[in-house]
């Protein structure tokens, strides 16, 4: 098992000091309906330049839009009911080769579909963790268990990779919206439109 971070911790991303190329982005949670109603939570990834906005409405990674133009993130599918275990509810690859120079990082994002109408948010979601794995090997390179404080978002962003003097590093972030993903957006200069 990889490195368990707390909320703002960091961790360079390496396998004994070579620098990993091909990532897995697990993102897992479980949901505790309290009126019966199924729990449909969305991973995305939002690839971001130096100015940590996102490169281009494409560069929004999600169940609509699976993978970056250069093909570098892929969001593997959809999973309506967030069954799993372990290894993630829903998965996104990374290429960390293929991302340009000028990627600033990729944020991971999960968002809670029709919360609104569905009176649903993330005090009732327990369980929620991101991690990240070597494709080479299978190790799980490092994990964030999100806490329970989240009564009344929507939508959060569990954490990013992102470049540092060359190095690949993972920043577990733990922050909530209650304007769902379309704040999540908003912030990163996605035209949810």
């Amino acid at each position: 098992m990889g490195v368990s971070l707390t909320k703002g911790q960091n961790v360079v991303l390496h396998q004994d000091g070579t620098p990993l190329a091909d990532v897995t982005v697990g993102l897992g949670w479980d949901a505790r309906p309290a009126d019966g109603a199924d729990f449909d939570l969305d991973a995305s990834a939002i690839i971001c330049g130096p100015d940590m906005k996102a490169v281009s409405d494409a560069h929004f990674v999600f169940y609509n839009n699976l993978a970056s133009p250069d093909g570098a993130v892929r969001h593997t599918g959809d999973n309506l009911t967030g069954e799993g275990e372990g290894e993630g509810d829903e998965q996104i690859l990374i290429d960390l080769d293929r991302l340009g120079e000028g990627t600033g990082q990729v944020v991971f994002a999960v968002s809670i579909h029709a919360a609104g109408t569905r009176g649903q948010n993330f005090g009732q979601v327990d369980d929620a963790f991101i991690r990240v794995v070597d494709n080479l090997t299978g190790r799980e390179m490092c994990r964030y268990e999100l806490s329970h404080d989240a009564a009344g978002e929507t939508a959060m962003v569990f954490g990013a990779l992102y470049r540092r003097a060359g190095e690949w590093k993972f920043r577990a972030i733990g922050q909530g919206y209650t304007s769902g993903l379309s704040g999540i957006a908003t912030d990163y200069g996605v035209n949810v439109g």
